[in-house]
């Protein structure tokens, strides 16, 4: 059975920092694309960042600068360390693992960025 779980999400105030965690069970993590995504209240799910196996990355222009995603395959974790986050940044945060034209999707960690 494959588990996605995230961790890592908080309320902080703007310009500061978090780091996510997403640890995957159950499938063959390292040939997975892993990808961090978010929903704010209203709006549709967005992409944040994505990584492949071999940790080539791609942001989101809005995070770009600000964001780090990074993983590592021996702990079968994908990280997000997020910087000089701003209120926008508020949202609920998922990791998904994708593979071809199938993935699994995490339950989420909500982000507040608030002052």
């Amino acid at each position: 059975q494959v588990q996605v779980v995230e961790a890592g999400g908080g309320l902080v105030q703007p310009g500061g920092s978090l780091r996510l965690s997403c640890t995957v069970s159950g499938i063959a993590f390292s040939v997975y694309r892993m990808g961090w995504y978010r929903q704010a209240p209203g709006k549709q799910r967005e992409l944040v960042a994505t990584i492949t196996g071999d940790a080539s990355a791609d942001y989101a222009d809005s995070v770009k600068g600000r964001f780090a995603i990074s993983r590592d395959n021996a702990k079968k974790t994908v990280y997000l360390q997020m910087n000089s986050l701003k209120l926008e940044d508020t949202a609920v945060y998922y990791c998904n693992a994708a593979l071809s034209t199938f993935g699994y999707w995490g339950q989420g960690t909500q982000v507040t960025v608030s002052s």
